[in-house]
C-alpha cells in the first residue's frame, strides 16, 4: 500500500531547520515526494517525531532566550 503524503496544508517552512513546520519535511522531500519508493516515505514519516521535537525544542529555546 502507497504511503499516504504527511501534508496538512500547512506549508510554513523554519528558517534555520528547513522544516515544515506542518508536516517536518523538508522543500526537497516535499518536491520528491512522488517519486520516493514506499521505504523511503516510511523513513520520512517515521522521523516526525524527531523532527517535531527539534522544532520544539529550537522553539523553546528562541522563547528563553529571546
Amino acid at each position: 500500500m502507497a504511503v499516504k503524503s504527511p501534508c496538512v496544508d500547512v506549508c510554513a517552512f523554519d528558517g534555520e531547520t528547513g522544516l515544515c513546520i506542518g508536516c517536518f519535511r523538508t522543500r526537497e522531500e516535499i518536491g520528491n515526494w512522488k517519486k520516493m519508493t514506499d521505504h523511503r516515505r516510511h523513513q520520512v514519516v517515521n522521523d516526525r517525531p524527531r523532527r517535531q521535537a527539534k522544532l520544539a525544542r529550537k522553539a523553546t529555546t528562541s522563547e528563553t532566550n529571546g
